[in-house]
């Protein structure tokens, strides 16, 4: 199917091709930074997924852990209150007390203090371990209020054995309501450190352990001086404390690091977990597909543009080209000048505009007189370089850009004038005369010949006739000129009747 002229102009013009060289590549970027977006968003979309995820997990182990904790002490406070429990052994004293849960690989120690702080029972040892916890934060807070509950202290290392443990506590009340003590159950913070040392969160990622006041529980990866810190006036800490879970991007008080931060409470504890994984380390392997693809789309689009240019330039010397053989085609190859053809073409379109405006048209016929003799007596080339003369005097001789001068064979010119009268067309050949009468051409060496024309002019006084009428009469006054002696110009009369041919005369 062909396509439509003004299309397939575009598609020949170096122009559109160079264009969509340059749009092409565009496109292409443009895509690509869509895509590589795109990819970036579901990098961060499955860093979040992920963070969310090890949340859930490790808010549920540790809830689960402190919970078994919690229930032990409860059975410890309430079987407390058995009657007659000072009476029996110890040894059955201590199976009533303390469940098997104390025996757990991360539980630490499971005490009895009284009210002035002793150790009243240990699930660790019987009999008890001396030591006495009145200076300690927790017994402190038993004693001065009957309303905590659970109460989870911050995190120290036990004097019984030297180890860092989060104490967690409850009251003892005596029968009167008076406070009786506490019972006291920690765990072990190698277990914070075993559980998250299990996850692997990229160079820079973090999980973090804290109490509702800013104290650090445990830090992953961990570092001694980071237990116990309180940072309650970090702006991360407190973004964690605006909202029970959520997700935020932050940068790290502690080492300066930009983090993606997903953060809950632990259950209905004082506890709030997190995890933080490194912005870098979450766009790492994005970064890596966005180099790769961002080196082949512009490896690709200056390919494009090269080809696009490569091919604009070869349409530019086409075009050139066909515009060299268009104006080879109307111009004579050994003067320069217009050739027949083109001759014709203009003399059409003047004639057409004669027609519009009534102005007239003017011809006039130039031929080199005795050209035969020339050429016979010193060669074609003496005679070659006469009519190079003979062009370069007439295409002096007029001046206006519509004006037309053109070998239409051998020896034999024309020159159009439109929108000239008579008058001016004689002025024109009078300075045809003169420019001549200037012209010598050397003729190998014997000596400098003489070159004169012979002109005929016809006038079409209204611009309407065709060039076969104006033309004849025209070659009619030549040959007038030269029977009368040549060197001069001869006027056509004007016709009697006007015939119209589309022919020109041979």
């Amino acid at each position: 199917m062909a396509l439509p002229r003004p299309l397939a102009r575009r598609l020949r013009s170096a122009r559109t091709w160079i264009a969509l060289g340059v749009l092409a590549p565009v496109g292409m970027l443009v895509v690509s930074g869509l895509m590589l977006l795109d990819l970036r968003q579901d990098a961060w979309d499955k860093a979040e997924q992920t963070s969310k995820n090890l949340l859930q997990v490790i808010e549920r182990d540790i809830a689960r852990n402190v919970e078994i904790i919690d229930l032990s002490l409860q059975a410890v406070v309430e079987n407390l209150r058995t009657p007659g429990l000072d009476a029996v052994r110890p040894e059955m004293r201590q199976l009533v007390l303390f469940d098997r849960a104390g025996t757990a690989r991360d539980v630490g120690v499971t005490l009895v203090l009284d009210e002035h702080g002793e150790i009243a029972a240990d699930s660790g040892a019987l009999p008890a371990r001396k030591g006495n916890y009145a200076d300690r934060e927790y017994f402190r807070v038993h004693r001065e209020r009957a309303d905590l509950g659970l109460y989870v202290g911050r995190p120290l290392v036990s004097r019984l054995t030297g180890e860092r443990m989060l104490p967690f506590s409850r009251r003892i009340d005596k029968p009167d309501g008076s406070f009786g003590g506490v019972a006291l159950g920690t765990l072990k913070l190698v277990y914070f450190s075993r559980l998250f040392d299990q996850l692997g969160l990229g160079q820079e990622g973090a999980i973090n352990l804290y109490l509702r006041d800013g104290t650090r529980i445990m830090r992953h990866p961990y570092e001694e001086a980071d237990i116990g810190v309180n940072i309650a006036g970090a702006p991360t800490f407190r973004r964690f404390m605006g909202a029970r879970s959520g997700t935020f991007v932050g940068t790290s008080v502690r080492d300066g690091v930009e983090r993606h931060y997903a953060f809950t409470q632990v259950g209905d504890l004082p506890l709030v977990l997190n995890v933080a994984l490194a912005t870098g380390d979450i766009e790492a392997g994005w970064r890596a597909k966005a180099f790769v693809i961002g080196m082949v789309v512009l490896l690709l689009c200056g390919l494009t543009v090269f080809l696009s240019l490569l091919y604009g330039r070869d349409l530019r010397r086409r075009s050139a080209l066909q515009a060299e053989l268009a104006r080879l085609s109307r111009t004579d190859a050994l003067t320069g000048l217009a050739n027949r053809r083109h001759f014709e073409e203009e003399f059409e379109r003047a004639r057409k505009g004669a027609g519009r405006t009534a102005r007239p048209l003017s011809l006039l016929i130039v031929d080199a007189d005795h050209f035969k003799r020339c050429n016979d007596r010193y060669g074609h080339a003496v005679g070659d370089e006469v009519l190079k003369g003979l062009a370069r005097c007439l295409g002096a001789s007029v001046h206006r850009p519509d004006d037309l001068v053109a070998r239409i064979g051998g020896e034999e010119f024309a020159v159009l004038l439109p929108e000239t009268d008579e008058d001016g067309a004689t002025r024109v050949a009078q300075a045809i005369h003169r420019a001549v009468a200037t012209l010598a051409v050397p003729a190998s060496g014997l000596g400098v010949g003489a070159v004169t024309v012979s002109v005929g002019l016809a006038v079409d006084a209204a611009g309407e006739g065709e060039l076969g009428d104006l033309y004849r009469r025209a070659d009619a006054a030549l040959y007038e000129a030269k029977a009368s002696g040549r060197n001069r110009t001869q006027r056509a009369s004007a016709p009697a009747n006007r015939t119209r041919r589309g022919r020109v005369a041979a």
